[in-house]
């Protein structure tokens, strides 16, 4: 955490260090950088400002100035505090609330887990971490990477190597950390994918061989020589006090193991391919679950931005409780971007427009411990360059109230 020596505020700074050792990994930053100043959600979150960058020939990193929240939802699920049902039903309103507007935007997540979940000391949660998030991909013959997804919240399509995947693998994992909330310890603890899977049978039983139609060969094999089980979705109900009938029915909606099913049935001469209906729960339906309907009404109560209190005590509300985004995220100049020269060129040019906004510019002191501090961490590790600023982790510039320094005097 550092102070905004402009307005005192204290808020995260987030540095991407190394951008530019690859085409790939340049254009994946550039993209979480156009993601976050992209973003308008109270559940998402987004940059507040980003500091001023060097000369191009000097331009290797990034820092991102974001919100500042206490803590995150693994944290809380460790710890020894006392989670209530409707501090658990006002966690998941706004992880799908959140995840509504991202999916509406056409942008895959790919990586929710409870630690890319933050909360404040008012419960107010945001998702962040958006270093393996991308836009949704229409054509279904395209392959896309398998290497996302922290492994205990991965979907069994992509554990079973479907080379293809939707919006649904965050819904399963939002569906771990539903299971995680209730019964306080990781609802699918291996310690490799194969392990993975198994567990996740274990519970809902052999899938079919429609279930596994997009499976790789290995993974079908597997799953035909192991004895077949028999879902056990009973064991939800033994999670916690909390696992009720509606909360464990909301849940095996969210723990379907093949995302859609294909209907062939209806299909008339004039159509070439089957209606595909979903079978795990999307985000919007699981928002229209009765199970949320409390922690709906808490949240938007004494909790949200977009509804206010009258100074005759009446609390006014919004029109729209779980808004989409008004358009989605163009990834369309990714494809224009062929070197990472060129990549860093437009991501400069990128940085210098959203700096044209009034506000006296940003940048690094590097007199300052915490900046030194930083530079030897990065010597001595790089692997963490996708942590969030708002953890523990290298990347943060920490309590260091001279870690700016501005094109004015402060």
């Amino acid at each position: 955490a550092v102070t905004d020596p402009r307005d005192g505020r204290r808020v995260a700074l987030k540095k991407l260090p190394n951008v530019f050792q690859s085409l790939v990994s340049s254009k994946r930053v550039f993209r979480e950088l156009k993601m976050l100043c992209f973003f308008k959600h109270e559940n998402v979150l987004s940059a507040l400002d980003i500091l001023q960058p060097p000369h191009l020939d000097f331009f290797q990193e990034i820092y991102v100035i974001t919100e500042l929240l206490q803590s995150d939802l693994h944290k809380i699920i460790v710890s020894p505090q006392h989670l209530s049902a409707d501090h658990i039903k006002v966690f998941l309103y706004q992880i799908l609330r959140g995840l509504k507007y991202l999916h509406s935007a056409r942008i895959l997540h790919r990586d929710i887990k409870p630690g890319n979940l933050l909360v404040n000391s008012n419960c107010v949660l945001k998702i962040c971490d958006f270093g393996l998030a991308r836009v949704e991909e229409p054509d279904q013959t395209k392959h896309m990477t398998q290497e996302v997804v922290t492994q205990y919240y991965r979907a069994p399509e992509i554990l079973m190597g479907a080379r293809h995947y939707s919006t649904a693998v965050d819904v399963w994992s939002v569906g771990c950390i539903f299971g995680e909330l209730l019964g306080r310890r990781i609802l699918f603890q291996a310690q490799n994918p194969v392990q993975q899977l198994d567990l996740i049978t274990e519970l809902l039983g052999t899938p079919s061989m429609e279930d596994m139609r997009h499976a790789c060969g290995g993974a079908r094999s597997h799953m035909l020589r192991r004895a077949p089980k028999l879902p056990s979705f009973s064991a939800l109900y033994t999670l916690s006090s909390h696992a009720t009938h509606e909360a464990v029915h909301l849940l095996c909606q969210m723990l379907v193991f093949d995302p859609v099913s294909f209907n062939y049935a209806n299909m008339i001469n004039s159509e070439t391919v089957p209606k595909i209906f979903d079978k795990r729960i999307s985000v919007t339906d699981a928002l229209a679950h009765p199970y949320l309907d409390e922690g709906r009404l808490r949240y938007h109560s004494c909790m949200c931005k977009c509804c206010f209190t009258t100074p005759a005590g009446i609390r006014q509300y919004t029109n729209d409780f779980e808004p989409s985004a008004g358009q989605s995220f163009d990834d369309l100049w990714e494809r224009k971007l062929t070197s990472v020269q060129q990549v860093k060129e437009e991501m400069h040019k990128f940085i210098a427009e959203q700096l044209q906004t009034g506000r006296v510019p940003l940048c690094i002191n590097p007199q300052s411990a915490a900046f030194k501090n930083d530079q030897e961490d990065n010597d001595n590790d790089n692997d963490d360059e996708n942590d969030d600023a708002n953890g523990n982790d290298d990347d943060n510039v920490d309590n260091d109230e001279n870690a700016f320094n501005g094109s004015a005097s402060f």
